[in-house]
């Protein structure tokens, strides 16, 4: 089970804050493609991965990260200073 937490507009698409997974995805990108299934909302919050950062354990990393082991999974925009 991990949590996965979304911000922004990621959370205005899925509609949700955070959730509880159960997941047997060995990488991000996994567990991404797992949410995509679920319907369409999440389809159309992860199609395009490159508008998308990801944190780990609250550690910024890629989508190839591997989730063995993880308890929270962020997503949200590139942050923009100013």
């Amino acid at each position: 089970m991990v949590n996965v937490l979304y911000f922004a507009w990621v959370r205005e698409r899925i509609g949700l804050p955070k959730e509880q997974v159960e997941t047997t995805a060995a990488t991000v990108a996994d567990l991404v493609s797992e949410l995509k299934e679920r319907e369409e909302r999440y389809a159309l919050a992860f199609s395009d991965l490159t508008a998308l950062r990801v944190a780990v354990d609250q550690e910024l990393t890629d989508f190839d990260a591997p989730l063995s082991g993880v308890r929270e999974v962020a997503f949200f925009p590139p942050m923009t200073g100013g």
